[in-house]
Protein backbone atom coordinates (compact mmCIF):
# COMPACT_ATOMS: atom_id res chain seq x y z
CA UNK A 1 0.00 0.00 0.00
CA UNK A 2 1.18 3.52 -0.74
CA UNK A 3 -0.29 6.86 0.33
CA UNK A 4 -0.56 8.83 -2.91
CA UNK A 5 -2.56 11.90 -2.03
CA UNK A 6 -4.33 14.02 0.55
CA UNK A 7 -7.56 15.73 -0.50
CA UNK A 8 -8.83 18.95 1.02
CA UNK A 9 -12.49 19.84 0.47
CA UNK A 10 -13.30 23.54 0.24
CA UNK A 11 -15.99 25.99 -0.84
CA UNK A 12 -13.28 28.09 -2.60
CA UNK A 13 -11.12 25.83 -4.79
CA UNK A 14 -9.46 28.67 -6.70
CA UNK A 15 -8.58 30.58 -3.52
CA UNK A 16 -7.20 27.54 -1.70
CA UNK A 17 -5.22 26.37 -4.73
CA UNK A 18 -3.72 29.85 -5.12
CA UNK A 19 -2.70 29.79 -1.43
CA UNK A 20 -1.00 26.38 -1.74
CA UNK A 21 0.75 27.40 -4.97
CA UNK A 22 2.16 30.47 -3.18
CA UNK A 23 3.33 28.65 -0.05
CA UNK A 24 4.74 25.55 -1.80
CA UNK A 25 5.94 26.99 -5.10
CA UNK A 26 4.27 24.00 -6.82
CA UNK A 27 1.94 24.80 -9.72
CA UNK A 28 -1.46 23.13 -9.68
CA UNK A 29 -2.72 20.83 -12.41
CA UNK A 30 -6.43 21.46 -12.92
CA UNK A 31 -8.69 18.57 -13.97
CA UNK A 32 -11.94 20.55 -13.70
CA UNK A 33 -12.93 23.85 -12.06
CA UNK A 34 -13.86 21.68 -9.04
CA UNK A 35 -10.58 19.73 -8.73
CA UNK A 36 -6.87 20.52 -8.84
CA UNK A 37 -3.70 18.74 -7.71
CA UNK A 38 -0.30 19.96 -6.52
CA UNK A 39 2.04 17.09 -7.33
CA UNK A 40 5.30 16.71 -5.38
CA UNK A 41 7.85 13.89 -5.69
CA UNK A 42 6.48 12.08 -2.62
CA UNK A 43 2.75 12.88 -2.52
CA UNK A 44 -0.04 14.85 -4.16
CA UNK A 45 -2.17 17.47 -2.43
CA UNK A 46 -5.60 17.52 -4.07
CA UNK A 47 -8.05 20.37 -3.61
CA UNK A 48 -11.70 19.68 -4.42
CA UNK A 49 -14.92 21.63 -4.30
CA UNK A 50 -17.55 20.94 -1.71
CA UNK A 51 -19.75 20.13 -4.72
CA UNK A 52 -17.74 16.89 -5.17
CA UNK A 53 -18.71 15.56 -1.73
CA UNK A 54 -22.01 14.17 -3.05
CA UNK A 55 -19.98 11.81 -5.28
CA UNK A 56 -18.68 10.06 -2.14
CA UNK A 57 -21.85 10.22 -0.10
CA UNK A 58 -23.82 13.21 1.05
CA UNK A 59 -22.23 14.96 4.04
CA UNK A 60 -19.20 12.60 4.04
CA UNK A 61 -16.81 15.57 4.30
CA UNK A 62 -17.19 19.15 5.50
CA UNK A 63 -15.09 22.06 4.25
CA UNK A 64 -13.14 24.09 6.81
CA UNK A 65 -13.97 21.64 9.62
CA UNK A 66 -10.64 19.81 10.07
CA UNK A 67 -9.02 19.98 13.50
CA UNK A 68 -7.14 16.66 13.52
CA UNK A 69 -5.00 16.33 10.38
CA UNK A 70 -1.74 18.22 9.84
CA UNK A 71 -0.51 18.56 6.24
CA UNK A 72 3.27 18.28 6.38
CA UNK A 73 5.95 19.41 3.95
CA UNK A 74 9.68 18.78 4.38
CA UNK A 75 11.60 21.93 3.43
CA UNK A 76 15.30 22.70 3.18
CA UNK A 77 15.32 25.56 5.73
CA UNK A 78 12.28 26.07 7.94
CA UNK A 79 13.59 29.39 9.30
CA UNK A 80 13.95 30.81 5.78
CA UNK A 81 10.44 29.57 4.98
CA UNK A 82 9.14 31.31 8.10
CA UNK A 83 10.55 34.63 6.88
CA UNK A 84 9.11 34.06 3.38
CA UNK A 85 5.68 33.04 4.67
CA UNK A 86 5.56 36.01 7.08
CA UNK A 87 5.80 38.29 4.05
CA UNK A 88 2.76 36.46 2.57
CA UNK A 89 0.70 37.16 5.69
CA UNK A 90 0.24 33.54 6.78
CA UNK A 91 -1.62 32.82 10.03
CA UNK A 92 1.06 31.25 12.24
CA UNK A 93 0.20 28.84 15.01
CA UNK A 94 3.80 28.20 16.06
CA UNK A 95 7.03 29.92 15.05
CA UNK A 96 9.99 27.67 14.13
CA UNK A 97 10.59 25.31 17.05
CA UNK A 98 12.87 22.29 17.39
CA UNK A 99 10.72 19.32 18.40
CA UNK A 100 11.84 16.47 20.71
CA UNK A 101 12.03 14.08 17.70
CA UNK A 102 14.59 16.28 15.95
CA UNK A 103 12.58 18.23 13.39
CA UNK A 104 12.46 22.01 13.35
CA UNK A 105 8.80 22.77 12.71
CA UNK A 106 6.70 25.76 11.70
CA UNK A 107 2.91 25.53 12.01
CA UNK A 108 0.43 27.75 10.19
CA UNK A 109 -3.11 27.57 8.81
CA UNK A 110 -4.47 27.72 5.31
CA UNK A 111 -7.47 29.99 4.55
CA UNK A 112 -9.89 27.15 5.52
CA UNK A 113 -8.15 26.65 8.87
CA UNK A 114 -6.31 23.42 7.99
CA UNK A 115 -3.04 23.07 9.89
CA UNK A 116 0.19 22.96 7.88
CA UNK A 117 3.63 21.96 9.16
CA UNK A 118 6.77 22.95 7.30
CA UNK A 119 9.66 21.05 8.87
CA UNK A 120 13.38 20.47 8.49
CA UNK A 121 15.15 17.53 10.16
CA UNK A 122 17.98 19.06 12.22
CA UNK A 123 19.36 16.31 14.45
CA UNK A 124 21.47 13.50 12.98
CA UNK A 125 18.82 10.90 13.90
CA UNK A 126 15.99 12.92 12.32
CA UNK A 127 18.04 13.36 9.15
CA UNK A 128 18.77 9.60 9.02
CA UNK A 129 15.10 8.77 9.64
CA UNK A 130 13.91 11.10 6.87
CA UNK A 131 16.61 9.88 4.47
CA UNK A 132 15.61 6.24 5.12
CA UNK A 133 11.99 7.09 4.39
CA UNK A 134 13.02 8.89 1.18
CA UNK A 135 15.23 5.96 0.11
CA UNK A 136 12.39 3.52 0.80
CA UNK A 137 9.98 5.55 -1.37
CA UNK A 138 12.52 5.69 -4.19
CA UNK A 139 13.13 1.93 -3.96
CA UNK A 140 9.39 1.23 -4.14
CA UNK A 141 8.97 3.52 -7.16
CA UNK A 142 11.92 1.88 -8.90
CA UNK A 143 10.45 -1.57 -8.20
CA UNK A 144 7.09 -0.57 -9.66
CA UNK A 145 8.71 0.98 -12.72
CA UNK A 146 10.98 -2.04 -13.18
CA UNK A 147 8.07 -4.45 -12.91
CA UNK A 148 6.07 -2.41 -15.43
CA UNK A 149 8.98 -2.55 -17.87
CA UNK A 150 9.14 -6.37 -17.57
CA UNK A 151 5.42 -6.88 -18.31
Amino acid sequence: MNVVSLRVITHDVAGLVEFYERVTGVPAAWSTPDFAELVTPSCTLAVASSRTVALFGEDSARPAANRTVIIEFRVADVDAEYRRLASLGCAFVQQPTTMPWGNRSLLFRDPDGNLINFFTPVTPEAVRRQDRQQDSRQDRRAGVQGAAGQA
